[in-house]
């Protein structure tokens, strides 16, 4: 499998030396690291302007993308990180339908949060695209179901294409811009699990075909505050389960909402499903069908990676450098499971407490990017608040590509 790199000359550089790259093509699919308002030299543009902001996030996105051979229209996701309210998120997709056009329809996830790494940013966007390896298209179907949450007609609720299927975000929030159940988060998280149902059923998958799931909730990083809705979402799958990522904010833009979830799945018979837990791994504090890894074919996904034990006491407590170390030993520990190494990620996602400064986040960034050989993966960092559990740090999510696979 020939795994391609992006950097474009002039394209944004971070302001200290990283062995990532901006993109990586690998087998069909083709992942991009967060592009943000940033010159080659690191500094951010157009501060306070979030319109200019995502105008050039997309168009690094789009240079990205064309130099690996692909384009918006093979877009199946587009992730984006915002500071701003209700009134901004509109805005933002009504300004990225334009960027892209009517006819792609991805999904989308939207997250908004307080900061982002360096002051003055106000985006951060990140696109995941598939094209066969011999530069076919790939078959693709969207979906746009209008018992699901509220949607422009520019993206879908879910999208299905070479074997896989990618959900946008589910939530309580309904079809004509209302929040049901207002600041009730477990009927909130019953309704969104239904809906996340619906959307992978209109796809022609079942919750068990899920690999991946990405999960923001309101909270202020306690261990109680997660497992009200953490129960009621593991409910909705049978162990062995997907690979999950979840991440407290302090609000949503939608007065009411208390969370969202978005999921990728693997069509049922497209490509075989394995799951890992390494022995002696992290646990959580309760019991649930999660696995740490899952494969599908050559995908692996990570679940996000923390400094736990197996009793699910943080290791480090408050150690940035310390935690993210044992984070991406976690990392290394699922991936040798499948036979890969950390050299194998092509797109690793960070979430990390701290604020708009370029110390927090180079204080783990560096880190991270010296765990793999240059050219490495792409990349996005988004700093929060808080975490799951009091005194964690950080939390590592990845996925990697495995050179060699073949359908037992």
């Amino acid at each position: 499998m020939t795994r391609r790199y992006s950097f474009p000359e002039g394209h944004w550089d971070w302001p200290v030396k990283l062995t990532h790259r901006h993109a990586v093509r690998a087998g069909d699919m083709v992942f991009t690291g967060g592009q943000v308002d940033l010159d080659s030299l690191g500094t951010v543009r157009n501060i306070g302007d979030l319109d200019a902001q995502v105008r050039n996030s997309m168009a690094y996105t789009q240079d990205l993308l064309a130099d690996l051979g692909v384009g918006f229209t093979d877009l199946v996701r587009l992730v984006v990180y915002y500071v701003g309210g209700a009134d901004d998120e509109a805005r933002l997709l009504d300004l990225l339908a334009g960027i892209i056009g009517p006819e792609v329809k991805p999904v989308v996830n939207l997250i908004s949060l307080p900061e982002l790494c360096y002051p003055g940013m106000l985006c951060e966007i990140e696109g995941v695209a598939m094209r066969a390896p011999d530069g076919s298209a790939l078959p693709r179907r969207n979906y746009h179901l209008d018992d699901l949450p509220f949607l422009p007609q520019a993206f879908s609720h879910a999208v299905a294409c070479g074997g896989m299927i990618f959900t946008g975000d589910m939530s309580a929030r309904c079809a004509d811009g209302s929040v049901a159940h207002p600041g009730d988060i477990v009927a909130q998280t019953r309704l969104m699990m239904e809906r996340l149902s619906r959307a992978l059923q209109a796809a022609g998958a079942e919750m068990q075909d899920v690999v991946k799931v990405n999960t923001f909730y309101l909270g202020d990083g306690t261990a109680e505050d997660w497992e009200i809705s953490a129960r009621i979402r593991a409910g909705y799958f049978r162990d062995p389960g997907p690979a999950p990522t979840g991440i407290p904010v302090p609000s949503f833009p939608h007065d009411g909402l208390t969370t969202r979830i978005a999921a990728t799945a693997c069509a049922p018979g497209a490509r075989r499903i394995r799951h890992v837990w390494p022995g002696g791994h992290w646990n959580w504090t309760a019991a649930l069908p999660y696995k740490h890894g899952v494969a599908s074919g050559q995908l692996i996904h990570v679940g996000g990676q923390v400094a736990l034990d197996a009793q699910a006491k943080v290791l480090e407590p408050g150690d940035m450098v310390a935690q993210t170390r044992i984070a991406m030993d976690n990392a290394a520990r699922v991936l040798e499971e499948f036979g890969a190494a950390l050299d194998d990620v092509v797109k690793v996602t960070t979430f990390y407490q701290g604020n708009a400064s370029a110390e927090a986040l180079h204080e783990n960034l560096l880190i991270r990017s010296n765990s793999y050989t240059a050219p490495g993966p792409a990349t996005t960092g988004i700093p929060v608040p808080n975490l799951v559990y009091e005194d964690m740090v950080i939390e590592i999510e990845v996925i990697a590509m495995l050179e060699n696979h073949t359908e037992a």
